[in-house]
């Protein structure tokens, strides 16, 4: 197995009263397929993320920027979701924050990702499905 060590996580501050401290911090999202090295190498251009861990047969490949990691794991049966309609439903999906929508749906297309037919709500979110078939959105949406 090769891979680069994170540095240590930040301590996190002590919770305020009435608040629960977390028993963790999320470390990696991780997304089945058959083809870790195709899927990373997308993702790694959509997003501007690093490999950090590989193993040997690349069947697990972590990709980071020193936060949270996505990590692509081969699954070789992997049947991609059929979204919106669920015979085979998503069991998650990324949304990623972006400026300028129509430039990053450009920008994904141009990497692999296709648009979805179906978009529910086109002028704040873009679904788009990445090279193996997971839905993903584009949005301008925040949480501030």
């Amino acid at each position: 197995m090769t891979g680069v060590t994170l540095p240590p996580a930040t301590p996190r501050p002590t919770p305020a009263a009435g608040q629960r401290t977390p028993v963790g911090k999320l470390a990696s999202i991780s997304i089945d397929c058959t083809d870790p090295a195709a899927l990373a190498a997308f993702y790694s251009d959509l997003l501007g993320l690093r490999r950090v861990f590989t193993t040997d047969d690349e069947s697990i490949i972590a990709l980071s920027d020193g936060a949270v990691a996505l990590t692509l794991m081969r699954v070789p049966d992997h049947t991609p979701p059929t979204w919106p309609e669920a015979s085979r439903p998503q069991q998650m999906h990324l949304d990623v924050s972006v400026t300028d929508l129509e430039h990053a749906v450009v920008a994904a297309t141009a990497l692999g990702a296709t648009q979805a037919t179906h978009q529910p709500h086109p002028a704040l979110w873009r679904v788009l499905l990445d090279p193996a078939g997971h839905p993903f959105c584009l949005t301008t949406a925040t949480g501030n």
